[in-house]
């Protein structure tokens, strides 16, 4: 159920690459440098994100990658699916285990991470690129400067820095 260097690049990249590309192609050197991710390792996943039908790559002078589809079409899981990211919580219960462990306990937290994995399914599906660049919109990137406190300045709690808000309202529940 982790989800890896792998997994998280390549949704980066793919943002960058929706961000940046305004229907031109983007080249890998540009994504690498904006993102600080290794170009060998981002030439690696987009070979798969392109075997995977998620970006078209343009050859010659001025060429690199676009989407293969619009930013609405393609979802969070169609990339993590493209570069080999299994985000299933319940794929180690399995074969002997569940031979071995035939108890009541067993099966409650079988059927528990099967239901977690179809919500993150479920949640993966149903956020897009697009959803994610429309909610970059709305984000402030926090400045790297210390704010300058003043002698009127009241102290405040709040630590939302405008990553937090959800892409996507909770699901809900699921009946085991």
């Amino acid at each position: 159920m982790r989800l890896t260097s792998k997994g998280r690049y390549a949704v980066r990249a793919m943002l960058d690459l929706t961000t940046h590309s305004s229907g031109n192609p983007v080249r890998l050197q540009e994504i690498s440098t904006r993102q600080n991710i290794s170009l060998h390792y981002l030439e690696q996943l987009f070979r798969k994100l392109r075997n995977g039908n998620a970006v078209k790559s343009v050859r010659g002078p001025g060429g690199g990658y676009v989407l293969a589809r619009s930013m609405d079409q393609i979802t969070i899981k169609d990339v993590l699916d493209c570069v080999g990211e299994n985000i299933n919580p319940a794929k180690d219960i399995v074969g002997t285990e569940a031979e071995q462990s035939n108890t009541v306990e067993f099966h409650l937290s079988k059927n528990y991470f099967q239901n977690l994995g179809i919500i993150m399914r479920e949640y993966l599906s149903t956020t897009s690129l697009g959803d994610l660049v429309r909610k970059a919109k709305e984000i402030e990137i926090p400045t790297t400067e210390a704010p300058v406190a003043t002698a009127t300045a009241a102290p405040t709690t709040e630590t939302n820095t405008g990553f937090g808000g959800a892409i996507r309202n909770p699901i809900g529940e699921v009946n085991q």
